[in-house]
């Protein structure tokens, strides 16, 4: 359930994201003038409510995130699968993991020659298991054939000694997926995602407690693909949605060119949405949403980071991820060569555009956006797109061959 907008005081002892931002000064036209010129590394002046960025990391895409080499997945036998791609762009590089969770290889020449291999593994685990998904800067995404999410870690934790955003929304997506995999199967009857996000809370505080502690926060959207059976015997798929904090998941009807579903964004106040993890009073058992969505083939799961929605509005995504589909179907998308070895991955094509889109307008510094918006609703002087770790995750709902 959702909470009631009132915030304990204890909530104040939660970072606030820092922002590159010129804020107006309360004074005279003037001192607004020598502020911006006595900041600037070269004495220029600079329009007051412009704000400074930086070259974002290199783009990255893909159809679905790592899994374990042996993998059995008991929902690989559901009548329904998802057809994914995804496609992110970091603000900055994400920290480097710390033991355990990445363990060094070993040059020792006195390790048994039949472990050496094992100690040259530098993927991330913990506990025995490949932790699962990708980060792009301090968000993680998980894209499987059955579920999806995108979560969004606090970055003003880089600021705290033993802060680690990163490693905690990786491990939150990844005990959830964990979850999942052991406890959904293809004719399970009733689904819990809210439990499910609840157990990889709780495995997120352990795993960062011991042997070393480390602080994080953030929030969460996830998507699973299910199904039911009508009383005729047809069968229908069925999304179950969760989402705590300010990530987005939208569902959208291409044979309509209409939206059949949205999140609902979670806040306690401006740039501060709900989120899990050290000093945060939120829980997934009190704060998460869950959401049931009956669909049909062919309809379009998208999960976002606010690196989108940010920067671009509802309409603009969803006209977006329409005419992506419209140019890839119609042979249109040629104009801008696909990736390499993605070249017949329509879901790719969809996110890669998504995410241009967006970047667009983050690197803009007197574009018009949604968070400018906001920022001017809180009396704040911004302008501009918000440079932010952009995550772009999308499906496609198919019926599994046989």
């Amino acid at each position: 359930m959702v909470t009631t907008a009132r915030v304990p005081p204890s909530l104040s002892s939660l970072p606030r994201p820092s922002r590159w931002i010129a804020r107006a000064v309360r004074s005279s036209p003037s001192a607004l003038v020598n502020a911006s010129a006595r900041d600037s590394p070269n004495g220029a002046r600079w329009r007051p409510t412009a704000r400074l960025y930086h070259a974002a990391v290199w783009p990255c895409y893909g159809v679905i995130t790592p899994v374990p080499d042996r993998h059995d997945l008991r929902l690989a036998k559901s009548p329904f699968r998802f057809e994914t791609g995804y496609a992110l762009c970091a603000k900055r590089p994400s920290r480097p993991f710390p033991p355990p969770f990445l363990s060094p290889p070993s040059s020792s020449f006195s390790d048994p020659l039949t472990t050496h291999s094992l100690n040259q593994d530098k993927r991330l685990s913990v506990q025995g298991e490949l932790v699962r998904g990708l980060n792009n800067g301090d968000d993680a995404i998980v894209v499987a054939e059955n579920f999806l999410g995108v979560n969004d870690g606090v970055g003003a934790w880089a600021t705290k000694p033993q802060g680690h955003a990163a490693l905690w929304s990786r491990l939150l997506l990844h005990f959830w997926a964990l979850e999942v995999e052991r406890q959904v199967t293809a004719d399970a009857p009733t689904l819990d995602p809210i439990e499910y996000l609840q157990s990889a809370y709780e495995e997120t505080i352990r795993a960062t407690s011991s042997p070393n502690e480390w602080f994080g926060t953030t929030t969460s959207a996830t998507a699973l693909l299910h199904w039911i059976r009508e009383q005729d015997g047809t069968q229908k798929p069925l999304l179950y949605v969760t989402n705590l904090g300010d990530c987005k998941v939208i569902v959208i009807r291409p044979s309509e060119e209409k939206v059949l579903f949205r999140t609902t964004e979670q806040w306690h106040w401006f740039d501060c949405p709900m989120q899990l993890g050290t000093n945060s009073i939120d829980t997934p058992r009190k704060d998460a949403v869950l959401s049931k969505i009956t669909l049909q083939e062919d309809d379009i799961v998208l999960a976002v980071s606010d690196g989108v929605m940010d920067n671009l509005w509802e309409h603009e995504v969803v006209k977006v991820v329409l005419d992506s589909l419209q140019k890839w179907d119609n042979g249109d998308y040629l104009d801008v060569p696909p990736p390499p070895n993605l070249s017949n991955e329509r879901m790719v094509y969809a996110a890669r555009e998504v995410l241009n889109a967006a970047l667009d307008i983050a690197q803009d510094p007197f574009a018009e956006s949604p968070y400018m918006e906001k920022a001017v609703d809180e009396g704040l002087a911004i302008e501009g797109g918000k440079m932010d770790d952009i995550s772009v995750v999308i499906a496609s709902c198919k019926k599994r061959a046989g």
